[in-house]
């Protein structure tokens, strides 16, 4: 992010807002409001646990944000869209470079640092 890729900063900002928004609490697990007196009293009473994220949910959201904007950019076909449709497949060039960081198995990962 230092060298102000615009596209890796979009596309993991997006990606972000999209498992955080995964990770919230579903509208029909919040308790609704009742008679006063039956209302949860104190500090964090009202407060829902989040939705915790197992690592095969997180491939599949971003597999999904990489998907949609490659969908976009295919649908993009005037001339005059042409930048709007390359920046979307840069986006999904850098979510599809997490994902095959993912796949690798911890030895590749180790092996790959060595290398480097």
């Amino acid at each position: 992010m230092r060298a102000r890729d615009k596209a890796a900063v979009s596309a993991l900002r997006g990606t972000l807002a999209a498992l955080d928004n995964a990770e919230a609490v579903p509208a029909e697990a919040v308790p609704r409001a009742g008679a006063l007196e039956a209302s949860p009293v104190g500090a964090g009473a009202t407060e829902a646990a989040r939705r915790e994220l197992g690592e095969h949910d997180v491939v599949g959201i971003v597999r999904a944000e990489a998907s949609e904007r490659l969908e976009a950019a295919a649908q993009l076909t005037v001339p005059a869209h042409a930048a709007r449709a390359e920046r979307l497949r840069a986006e999904a060039a850098v979510l599809l470079r997490f994902l095959d960081v993912a796949d690798d198995t911890p030895d590749d990962v180790a092996a790959d640092a060595w290398t480097r």
